[in-house]
């Protein structure tokens, strides 16, 4: 049995956030806050998010957002074990490349996180650079010219590295911070030939198995400096592409199996994901929790993360939004430090996997 949550079209307006769909150039700021209110406390901690689309909660148009995003699902999770407020900001920018949040978000916006109740600093980025590489790399014809995928690698280790210093200059009082990596929307769709030909064969090649070990390749490097900056790394690449069951008879579960790994080079990563693991990779459109049920973790638009519950209204002119609610799952319904959709929709996925890293007290 398979199940989609939210799958919304993509407006025509805005670039994704993701390593899918068509190359624009627009970009649009989504900045939100949202409060979630503990009836038993009067003490709040503030968590601050920077990236594009996918923490933007982005869901195909201008005027509302996911309301839980991966960092307001933390953020719930994180209320519950502190038993107090915590106040979710959310400053993104729909459409931009990693310089672009470095720069205009994470600099530029720096105060957010420099506030005394700060407690949590997270960020994603990069999405945008390979989206907008890829795309780029899909429309040649002739000879296949590999630059641009290679200078979207590293323009993305460059300001991956540059966020980490800026927030652990800024972020004086957060008690953890952590960084997601990419997962993979549209592999499925990348199982095709390009339109040009390799030089040194004289023909074409599969999107998917040129553009896989760059992706991983990324990830480990973000990880990898996550290590060396004091920062945690969501595998979110991880959580969104494989199965919750053994399904290659290799005694783990696929999608830990699948995980980054302290103290393991760059190269056997790649190799050990691209090769050994390469049959584990599942597209996200059906992520199996079982051997028999699945669920849809990317909107119809093959790029960004579903989510479940409600939205937030943004000012179509201001691009923010700001609310205060209860949590949306009371504490009696967190089992094993789950709530009942942890496992259904990509950014409770994502949030989830976030709460690895939770302080145990503020």
């Amino acid at each position: 049995m398979s199940f989609r949550r939210n799958g919304l079209s993509l407006a025509a307006v805005v670039a994704a956030g993701a390593v899918s769909g068509s190359a624009m150039a627009s970009t649009i700021n989504q900045n939100t806050s949202w409060t979630i209110d503990r009836s038993t406390s009067t003490t709040k901690y503030r968590i601050v998010a920077y990236g594009d689309s996918i923490y933007a909660g982005y869901n195909g148009g201008l005027t509302s957002v996911a309301r839980r995003a991966a960092p307001v699902v933390q953020g719930e999770y994180l209320a519950k074990e502190w038993n107090t407020d915590m106040e979710v900001i959310r400053r993104t920018k729909s459409g931009a490349k990693a310089d672009d949040i470095y720069n205009n978000k994470i600099v530029s916006e720096r105060s957010y996180m420099q506030a005394a109740n700060t407690r949590v600093v997270m960020f994603e980025m990069c999405g945008n650079d390979y989206l907008q590489a890829r795309s780029a790399f899909s429309d040649q014809t002739g000879t296949c010219n590999y630059s641009g995928l290679e200078a979207a690698l590293a323009a993305c280790t460059t300001y991956t590295e540059r966020a980490m210093q800026a927030i652990n200059q800024y972020a004086t009082t957060a008690k953890v911070k952590i960084v997601s990596n990419i997962y993979y929307p549209g592999f499925d769709a990348d199982n095709v030939q390009t339109g040009c030909k390799d030089a040194g064969t004289g023909a074409t090649i599969n999107k998917q198995v040129k553009f896989l070990p760059l992706l991983v390749r990324s990830n480990w490097r973000t990880c990898n400096l996550a290590e060396k900056y004091g920062f945690k790394c969501a595998d979110s690449f991880a959580e969104m592409m494989a199965a919750d069951y053994d399904s290659n008879g290799d005694g783990k579960v696929d999608s830990d199996a699948l995980r980054y790994v302290s103290g393991e080079t760059e190269d056997a990563y790649v190799a050990r994901v691209t090769g050994a693991l390469r049959g584990t990779l599942r597209d996200a459109n059906t992520h199996f929790v079982n051997a028999s049920t699945s669920y849809d973790y990317i909107q119809s638009d093959n790029t960004h993360p579903t989510y479940f519950g409600t939205t937030i209204g943004v000012n179509i002119f201001s691009g923010s939004g700001s609310g205060t609610g209860a949590p949306q799952f009371t504490d009696g319904q967190v089992v094993n430090g789950k709530n009942p959709e942890w496992n259904k929709t990509g950014h409770e996925r994502m949030g989830w996997e976030g709460t690895r890293f939770n302080p145990s007290a503020p």
